[in-house]
């Protein structure tokens, strides 16, 4: 034992058999995952399989939207995806408010993040082994910042890109929303139902608010495929998470349960919505001056104070200079 201690010491440094160790649990881990993700098939799984058709080419295709073809990451979605119901439903609304209603996001999600941590926690291990390789003397507190920051970095990236995401989404719902409603008012008024009005905007605005165009998307086919235009709306409610939509929705719920005309209710919110557009950009127009205050300061008062009291500064210098000799 002795002598392979000092193997390792003479080999990777004085954290050599640390850094053995550790490499010894990463090939155990490794080893051992394939064996506790390997699962008996679930019979509800079968049943699942059961319930597909026979196409007429002979091959079978899953009746479940997006069907056909089998996720590569299904076998392991016991440990990529929460067990935890109210866990799961919010990392899924989350992700719908992001923009990614795929089936299987939840589970590509937490890969992501596995992937990423692990690989950069990898790539901390070969930085941190090479720099000690170059004759670079660093103390344990910085190996482990060196190898666990990276891969804690990794861990959180794919939770940033989405919380980002999120924001940018529901800025454009935000900006397009007036124009939406204004051209479903018009058709509206020209003699369209509201289905119809809805897949026309949605198509209409798909260049420029994309985000808003397929939140509209899924609300015409939803409709088509006969939800409840109540319970349809509450769901672009829910996925878009913007207050503006809430209220549209509203709005539109009160008409249908008290039978007035969609279109004056669509013609006041639209106003309001316009209305609205304006306060906000009234908002952030007044804010400037406050957020170039701090810029002001720091690129005007430096140069000014040096161009006026640089002068005085430097002929007191040669005055105390000149008094000392």
């Amino acid at each position: 034992m002795q002598q392979l201690n000092d193997f390792l010491v003479n080999l990777l440094g004085p954290m050599g058999p640390l850094y053995a160790v550790g490499g010894l649990g990463v090939i155990m881990v490794l080893v051992t995952l394939p064996i506790l993700l390997k699962r008996d098939a679930d019979p509800l799984d079968k049943i699942k399989d059961a319930r597909v058709r026979v196409h007429q080419d002979g091959e079978k295709m899953d009746l479940r939207v997006g069907g056909g073809g089998k996720d590569k990451l299904e076998k392991y979605s016991a440990f990529l995806e929460p067990q935890n119901e109210e866990e799961y439903s919010a990392i899924q609304l989350k992700l719908l408010q992001a923009g990614y209603p795929g089936k299987d996001a939840v589970r590509t999600f937490h890969f992501a993040q596995m992937a990423l941590g692990l690989g950069l926690l990898a790539f901390g291990v070969l930085l941190t082994f090479l720099k000690v390789q170059n004759g670079q003397e660093m103390t344990a507190q910085e190996r482990m910042i060196w190898i666990l920051v990276p891969g804690v970095a990794g861990y959180m990236l794919p939770k940033y890109w989405v919380t980002r995401r999120v924001e940018t989404r529901k800025e454009e719902i935000i900006n397009g929303f007036p124009d939406a409603l204004d051209m479903m008012l018009t058709c509206v008024e020209a003699g369209q139902s509201l289905d119809q009005a809805i897949l026309r905007v949605s198509k209409e605005i798909h260049a420029s608010y994309p985000a808003l165009a397929d939140e509209f998307s899924i609300v015409s086919h939803e409709l088509k495929a006969g939800k409840d235009r109540i319970q349809v709306l509450r769901d672009m409610s829910e996925r878009s998470g913007v207050a503006d939509v809430a209220s549209f929705v509203t709005v539109m719920i009160q008409s249908a349960t008290f039978g007035t005309s969609i279109a004056d209710a669509l013609r006041v919110y639209a106003g309001e919505m316009r209305d609205k557009r304006v306060m906000r950009a009234e908002e952030k127009a007044n804010t400037l001056p406050t957020k170039m205050t701090l810029a002001t300061m720091l690129l005007t008062v430096p140069p000014l104070l040096l161009i006026l009291i640089g002068p005085s500064i430097y002929g007191i210098y040669e005055t105390l200079q000149n008094v000392r000799f």
